[in-house]
């Protein structure tokens, strides 16, 4: 039933996976909004009511132990649209609740009839009795509240005492201004001028006088560790480092293992990564495995696919014996904690035909009609290699021993999973198990790898994967990146977290076939300023750029396939490498609060479609601190391109008729912009201005 004063339409609001509201028991369904702690966003909803009365509307959070934070007030987002909205930010993970409140606002209302009425004169005595009146009753409100619990958190009793100081305060300043109301010795304009005094109007705002008062439901807002919005990932093959390879192809391959990867770790935390993402460890299987690019017989040598994990050597719980053992895992993993860097795990739910479930669980996996077990297909692409399981046979065997091997890998300091095609098993799957790690363990986080339709992706977000992979590998335009970004930061923003990786072992896309580092560095800047996360797959550094065929986004020489040891040392010697742009991109990212987050993304005008500009910026409201970041992007790679770039001032809160002052975070420059500012960029010498308004 609509309340008296009608909140209608309350966002950031997360229903079902087809965008509908369902009903369930004859209560509303939705899943929580996200957010991280000291993420800021908007909390917006319908409200007005009958005649010409005030209103006010404002938002109230409620913490994961049920301490309601101060009200904030909700302003109208453009007059005349009775659409009221505010700013707000949760402080700490865990489960919180979000309530708009709305209110017949008398004093508010007697404030508008009297500027008007006392200077002409018109019922004086009678309003600025009618305004004692309010105000006495706006002071009587603030009794004093009842002192905190000894076992009310140390946070929360000092806000409270807090509170109750600031409003002891409020009802001294709101019975003086009462008094002088009804104080003859003064003149009318006199009495009035001291009940609008900025002490009475502050101590209205923080404690209104609220006739009328209508709450909306109250809705969810889930609060993950920053790492869920936040973070930098690098992804490499385990078995290439250190791996020794006879181009003659007359000695067997030798595997790298976990220790000689770990070497590599150094190299990664020294170019500013904090997530080091592993494909799968697991054994391999031998039946049906594929050789070289994917040719249908390997060789002697050829190691198999990741991906089609379970050998006789074991399943999704082993480690692959080329790697080493479990020891050896758990000492890449404390090395990497050594460095600042969470490892992430492939979870990827199919298993080679040698896999113990094969036999163990037959029924997990589909049965053709003539006996044999179905292997993927994702017509033309076949994947002998691969039996994906089936969730309709034995659902409850399947959850149990998926459960199992998450808290196993987690036992073993693994907090973040990589999920591999999560789209192609069925939703309430994900939802329960999401729901019953995060029940115990709300620190783990999983990343859905889906490359699929939008509503699939969008509802494996909304049902509680913690980040997503993303379109951004396909867009290219400065049309296509603008729309797609006002998507995830708008709209989707609340239950969508964008990951922005720049490759994968299956996506070489064609803008980075043909321009050779140029291209490279565009979509790194891109991403990484654009997305507070991003992530490359390894060999991007080196601009690996040579695909299987033409026309094709598979790598030539896939590492999917084959190991790919890389001479790091010596590209670095030669300068074959841009790993210096993305140490400093994400040095760049890591000094600046403006980048750690999605929603305050601002694109900019160019009058050039192939030079792209936007801003991120934050206020020290909410406690991120004042930083405003301007980047501007030559989205061609093979050519130097100039343009003039149009800011919007106004958004961004600068000056334009006097200029300020913008240093460049790449190139150490500094220049002197307003609201319209030539911009000439070399791609081969910097693609980006990344500019810091000083």
């Amino acid at each position: 039933m609509i309340g008296r004063i009608p909140i209608l339409d309350v966002q950031p609001v997360v229903h079902p996976a087809d965008h509908h509201t369902a009903n369930d028991g004859g209560q509303t369904q939705v899943y929580p909004a996200k957010a991280v702690p000291g993420e800021t966003f908007w909390v917006t909803a319908t409200v007005f009511r009958e005649g010409h009365e005030m209103l006010g509307t404002g938002v109230v959070l409620t913490d994961p132990s049920g301490i309601r934070m101060p009200l904030m007030h909700m302003h109208e987002l453009a007059p005349g649209t009775d659409r009221y909205g505010a700013q707000v930010a949760a402080t700490s993970e865990g489960l919180w609740h979000f309530t708009v409140e709305a209110w017949g606002d008398p004093i508010a209302r007697w404030q508008h009839d009297a500027a008007i009425k006392i200077p002409l004169r018109q019922d004086t005595e009678l309003m600025l009795k009618e305004g004692a009146l309010l105000l006495e009753r706006a002071a009587a409100q603030l009794k004093a509240p009842a002192s905190p619990g000894a076992s009310e958190p140390e946070t929360a009793n000092s806000a409270a005492t807090a509170q109750a100081s600031r409003a002891k305060s409020a009802r001294k300043v709101l019975a003086k201004a009462a008094s002088a109301l009804t104080d003859a010795k003064l003149s009318a304009v006199q009495r009035f001028a001291r009940a609008q005094t900025p002490d009475v109007l502050a101590a209205l705002t923080e404690f209104p006088l609220r006739d009328l008062l209508t709450s909306s439901a109250s809705f969810p807002l889930i609060v993950h560790r920053k790492r869920a919005l936040f973070s930098a990932w690098y992804e490499f093959f385990p078995r290439s480092e250190g791996a020794r390879v006879d181009p003659t192809h007359r000695r067997k391959s030798q595997s790298g293992t976990l220790r000689t990867a770990a070497r590599r770790l150094d190299a990664v935390a020294a170019m500013g990564f904090d997530v080091v993402y592993l494909p799968p460890i697991h054994p391999i299987g031998t039946t049906a495995r594929k050789g070289q690019n994917n040719t249908l017989v390997a060789g002697q040598g050829d190691p198999g696919s990741p991906w089609a994990i379970g050998s006789p050597d074991g399943g999704h719980d082993a480690i692959h014996p080329d790697l080493g053992t479990m020891k050896d895992f758990d000492a890449f993993v404390a090395r990497a904690s050594e460095l600042g860097l969470e490892v992430a795990m492939d979870l990827a739910l199919q298993a080679s035909p040698d896999h113990p479930w094969v036999t163990e669980h037959p029924q997990w996996f589909t049965t053709r009609a003539d006996g044999s077990i179905a292997y993927a297909e994702n017509p033309p692409k076949k994947y002998q290699d691969i039996y994906p399981l089936n969730f309709d046979n034995d659902p409850h065997g399947i959850y149990e021993e998926v459960l199992r091997l998450v808290r196993f890998w987690m036992s073993h300091g693994v907090r973040i999973f990589r999920v591999d095609n999560p789209h192609t098993k069925p939703l309430p799957f994900w939802q329960q198990l999401l729901a019953e790690i995060a029940s115990t363990d709300p620190d783990v986080l999983f990343l859905a790898e889906a490359f699929t339709r939008p509503a699939m992706m969008h509802a494996l977000a909304a049902i509680g994967f913690h980040q997503s992979y993303t379109y951004f590998t396909w867009r290219n335009s400065a049309a296509e990146l603008t729309e797609y970004t006002q998507e995830l930061a708008g709209p989707a923003a609340p239950y969508m977290r964008p990951n922005f990786f720049v490759n994968t072992p299956d996506i070489l896309c064609q803008y980075l076939q043909h321009a050779g580092p140029s291209a490279f560095a565009v979509r790194a800047v891109l991403a990484a300023m654009l997305s507070p996360s991003w992530g490359v797959y390894s060999g991007y550094e080196l601009s690996e750029n040579v695909p299987l065929l033409p026309g094709s986004e598979e790598y030539l020489d896939s590492e999917k396939y084959a190991y790919r040891p890389r001479d790091w040392k010596r590209a670095d010697e030669l300068g074959l490498t841009i790993a210096p742009l993305l140490t400093k991109l994400n040095q760049i990212r890591n000094s600046h609060p403006a980048l750690h987050w999605l929603r305050n993304v601002h694109f900019h005008y160019s009058d050039q479609p192939d030079v792209l500009c936007f801003s991120k910026q934050t206020t020290a409201e909410f406690g991120n601190g004042a930083d405003t970041i301007l980047v501007v992007v030559n989205l061609d790679p093979n050519h130097v391109r100039e343009a003039t770039v149009w800011l919007d001032t106004g958004a961004l809160g600068l000056d334009a008729t006097s200029g300020f002052l913008v240093a460049d975070e790449l190139t150490g420059q500094k220049f002197t912009w307003g609201q319209s500012n030539y911009v000439r960029l070399d791609p081969a010498v910097a693609p980006a201005h990344i500019l810091t308004v000083v």
